[in-house]
């Protein structure tokens, strides 16, 4: 019988073995669509189908980065990096409806996973809360998220597990040695 310590790896290893079908899945709607011989519904539903596959590629990304930490295996890649380009890239990755403004200053950081995890932080304040917009205020290593409204703030804080991205964003900010720390309406992630 397996120990259940395992589980991290395995949950590991099933978004490794994921990735090939979802790869081909992806793969091939690109190719339709560039083949450019599809009627304008057929086009369409290629399209969703190309949006879907990347949006599961990003599930998949955060649960084995879930899996990494829990596991202890988590080995943060850190590279020299402007956080309001950071906070730039996490709110263009975060959609519609979140900007970023501030001064960032340089820093080392694992610079990939923690922008999925601000854009994260910023989706679920937007998706949860109602609201129009978010922002993301950048001073120096702090980002100021906001507003995280009373409905969304047990979302964000993952109190309610509702929001993937969000729930490990904040294993993410703590295992890069971080803090989270929600005061009114702003959430201020410290890296």
């Amino acid at each position: 019988m397996p120990e259940s310590s395992d589980f991290p790896r395995l949950v590991s290893l099933a978004c490794h073995d994921l990735r090939t079908p979802l790869a081909t899945v992806y793969g091939f709607a690109r190719t339709l669509a560039r083949a450019g011989e599809l009627d304008a519904k057929s086009a369409r539903y290629v399209e969703m189908i190309e949006a879907a596959s990347q949006q599961l590629a990003g599930l998949l990304d955060e649960l084995g980065l879930a899996a990494r930490i829990e596991g202890d295996r988590y080995d943060p890649v850190p590279q020299a990096l402007d956080t309001l380009e950071l906070a730039q890239a996490a709110a263009e990755r975060a959609g519609d409806g979140v900007v970023a403004t501030g001064t960032g200053q340089t820093v080392e950081l694992d610079a990939e996973p923690i922008e999925r995890a601000l854009a994260g932080l910023a989706r679920a304040a937007h998706r949860h809360g109602g609201v129009e917009s978010v922002e993301i205020a950048v001073a120096g290593r702090e980002f100021r998220i906001g507003p995280v409204v009373a409905a969304a703030a047990p979302v964000v804080l993952a109190q309610e597990l509702k929001d993937l991205g969000a729930a490990v964003a904040l294993r993410l900010v703590d295992a890069a040695g971080g803090t989270v720390a929600l005061v009114g309406e702003t959430l201020t992630v410290t890296l």
